[in-house]
């Protein structure tokens, strides 16, 4: 079937501005992942899960000129004990980066491999993703597979001592950088997969995880300080038997972010929880598009987003749970929240629940409101300042997404962090 004009041209005129990395290893996946762009076009807003964030600013050709942070802040995670790999406009810079050694952990770069014949990401490099494109068709996530110029490719063989942090660093205002990120979790195995940062004026990224019978991968990303920039992110998770999948998102700052989350449950007894806390400011516009799919018996699921919003910003959620017809019971819960500080901020959200099993315990809940009245009485009654009573009642509100984290040095720097900005807009 072909596709409307519009969306065609708008697909051609993206497609011209790449050149597709030819041989290696990954060619066979990237030229899969070509056809599959070409056939679904680029996204446009009469897309059912574009209705609400417009696309047109992360499918033109080039980006929109975004400045770099110039302030002093300190990036989260600064003070935490991890390996470094850092990307800087999407290229890799070995002077920031440590040593990419680490006992039980194999970890290399998809530019450095690319080369190969034989490669242990090649079962899995554009494999989740082209499965994650049923039944909803995720064509940036197509174009990252076919183009993605680096990547992390790190497989865990036993549980390492300390977290694998990813760093982005964005210094060109033009930069448009698209990165690959390949994680495998062995049998048994547990990690801590950190991510930080703005990776440049438009950034695409997609991350396939592979997590296999007991494995635990604890995934948690900030996004921030580059207020103009704009991303499309992409994660795709498939969990087998007793295994643990959680994954926490902050954000902070940034003109349009759209974050997607793909998971499959494929083995009993898995479990995963995804969670999310932003907060928007003025020309924000930040989509959470979630799809968890049950596919196996006794296996958990959580979906937490908060999101407080003011002075016009815009908020997004569209979560899914899809349970088919064998995975008998299934515990999914899906909870979506947004604090308003004012009248002219907008909450969109589009929770979803497709059930075919008959033993299931399934919800959701989705709600939108103000700051408590009450609450705030009680605080200025006891002698806080109105402004620091909304701050903290904020942080109570965004308290249930953060505390998915399970380390509490993680958890404690996404809150200073939440203090800091809060304190520096009151």
């Amino acid at each position: 079937m072909a596709l409307p004009e519009i969306k065609q041209n708008a697909t051609d005129a993206r497609l011209a501005a790449l050149t597709l990395p030819e041989g290696g290893w990954s060619a066979p996946a990237r030229r899969a992942a070509l056809e599959r762009v070409q056939r679904m076009g680029m996204p446009w807003r009469r897309d059912e899960y574009w209705r609400f964030t417009r696309p047109e600013q992360l499918v033109q050709p080039t980006p929109p000129a975004a400045a770099a942070f110039a302030g002093a802040d300190a990036m989260p995670f600064e003070e935490i004990d991890q390996l470094r790999i850092v990307f800087v406009d999407g290229v890799f810079d070995a002077e920031a980066s440590d040593d990419l050694a680490l006992e039980g952990v194999r970890i290399e770069r998809l530019a450095e491999t690319a080369a190969a014949d034989i490669h242990w990401a090649r079962d899995i490099y554009g494999t989740l993703e082209e499965r994650g494109q049923s039944p909803v068709a995720r064509p940036l996530a197509a174009l990252n597979t076919a183009f993605a110029t680096d990547g992390a490719l790190i497989h865990v063989m036993a549980t390492p001592s300390k977290p694998i942090g990813i760093i982005y660093r964005h210094e060109s205002e033009s930069s448009d950088p698209m990165l690959h990120h390949i994680v495998r979790v062995d049998a048994g195995a547990e990690v801590t997969v950190l991510e930080n940062g703005a990776g440049g004026a438009r950034f695409s990224s997609c991350t396939e995880i592979d997590i296999a019978d007991g494995g635990k991968l604890h995934h948690v990303r900030a996004q921030g300080r580059d207020h103009d920039r704009s991303a499309a992110t992409h994660v795709f998770a498939q969990l087998g038997t007793g295994s643990v999948f959680k994954s926490f998102t902050m954000t902070l700052n940034g003109h349009l972010i759209r974050n997607e989350t793909v998971v499959e449950l494929t083995g009993r007894d898995a479990l995963t929880h995804i969670a999310g806390a932003c907060v928007g400011d003025g020309d924000f516009h930040h989509d959470d598009t979630v799809f968890i799919t049950h596919s196996a018996p006794h296996c958990e699921s959580r979906q937490v987003f908060k999101k407080v919003l003011r002075n016009g910003a815009v908020g997004v959620f569209q979560g899914k749970i899809l349970v088919r017809p064998d995975a008998q019971k299934t515990d999914a819960y899906q909870l979506s929240q947004s604090l308003m500080l004012d009248h002219d901020s907008q909450f969109l959200a589009k929770p979803e629940l497709e059930i075919h099993a008959d033993d299931v315990a399934c919800s959701h809940g989705c709600t939108s409101g103000a700051i408590d009245e009450v609450g705030l009485f009680y605080l200025r009654s006891r002698g806080v300042p109105e402004a620091r009573a909304v701050d903290l009642l904020t942080l109570a509100f965004l308290g249930e997404a953060v505390d998915e984290i399970e380390d509490e040095r993680l958890s404690e720097d996404v809150v200073t962090c939440l203090e800091g900005w809060l304190d520096r807009r009151r």
